[in-house]
């Protein structure tokens, strides 16, 4: 009677599920405040007047007074912040100082070309280092072809050490300089997403083509694959039904995080290829300390990256939830 009158008066415990989505969700709204916040203090340490950047150094004093105080830049950083959250809450991006566009529209009109760019180099990575990882492992399952390993390791190390805009640099001068097969820069139709989506995507699937490989060879030594073999099951079938599952699981993470690292990935390579999204719009307005739109390009990609981060965290634990709920 105690123990059943204990439990009626307890207080319901909560879903694990209920306590995971609320604890990702305030993990989210508190590294969106953080981002928020960075990107507004970060452009305004550097050194630098965006007003005279803007007007030129033959301004006048006055004029240059003027806009300043017209900007809200005269006051201090804490004034200027808690007068940037509320304009901030009501979608009010503010204005470009250099070309006097509104700055929602910029990046409107630009965030498109970025993600579709990020989704375009993602899909790739898949399509090439899931079966590859796997058809890797099985070649050379021990200890075959060790020259196709030692070529397969080799090249995989190279590709998965060298950063995306050196990539960009050597695709260009190789593939549109010495021979003119791509575009050089802008988004001039299909063939123009070639270029970009190489150099964004080569070192991520090198290093997935390796993890899946490492994953797939141990699987392929457990128990059950041997148990498997036994009943004279067909090669597709094995790898499909018995293999895939069990070797992908553990590359789940690294294929969740990919995503959100080729959003932020972009910037450097836009740079490097012209192109028409919000890292290259971000890197001409850094330099000429153009605040509004530093801001919100920050704000942008960092709130994309987040958002992404929080729906893989939620697809992970549907996927393998026992490690997930045991955190909880």
């Amino acid at each position: 009677m105690t123990t059943v009158a204990a439990r009626i008066g307890a207080p319901p415990r909560r879903h694990p599920w209920v306590v995971f989505c609320c604890r990702r969700a305030a993990r989210l709204v508190i590294s969106l405040f953080l981002v928020v916040t960075a990107s507004f203090a970060m452009i305004r340490l550097i050194p630098g007047d965006p007003v005279r950047a803007a007007l030129g150094v033959d301004a006048p004093p006055d004029l240059v007074a003027a806009k300043r105080h017209e900007l809200g830049l005269d006051r201090s950083l804490p004034q200027q912040y808690w007068e940037y959250l509320p304009r901030l809450a009501r979608g009010d991006l503010g204005v470009s100082l250099v070309s006097g566009e509104p700055v929602a529209d910029l990046v409107g009109a630009r965030l498109p070309a970025t993600l579709l760019l990020a989704v375009l180099a993602f899909a790739c990575v898949l399509v090439v280092a899931l079966p590859g990882g796997m058809l890797a492992a099985v070649w050379t399952l021990g200890g075959r072809r060790p020259r196709t390993e030692l070529a397969f390791t080799a090249t995989t190390s190279v590709l998965a050490g060298v950063p995306d805009f050196v990539l960009a640099t050597g695709l260009t001068a190789g593939l549109s300089v010495a021979l003119p097969l791509f575009p050089v820069a802008g988004d001039l139709g299909p063939r123009s997403y070639v270029l970009p989506v190489l150099a964004l995507g080569l070192a991520p699937t090198a290093v997935l083509l390796r993890i899946v490989r490492v994953e797939t060879l141990r699987v392929l030594a457990a128990d059950y694959v041997r148990t498997a073999r036994a009943k004279r099951l067909s090669a597709v079938r094995l790898h499909l039904c018995h293999v895939a599952p069990n070797a992908l699981t553990a590359s789940l993470t690294y294929t969740g995080n990919l995503l959100p690292a080729l959003i932020a990935g972009t910037v450097l390579v836009e740079k490097v290829f012209a192109w028409p999204g919000i890292g290259s719009v971000m890197a001409q307005s850094v330099a000429a300390q153009d605040h509004a739109v530093v801001e919100a390009s920050v704000l942008v990609l960092g709130s994309s990256v987040l958002v992404v981060n929080f729906l893989v965290d939620l697809a992970l634990a549907l996927l393998d939830p026992r490690s997930v709920i045991r955190k909880t």
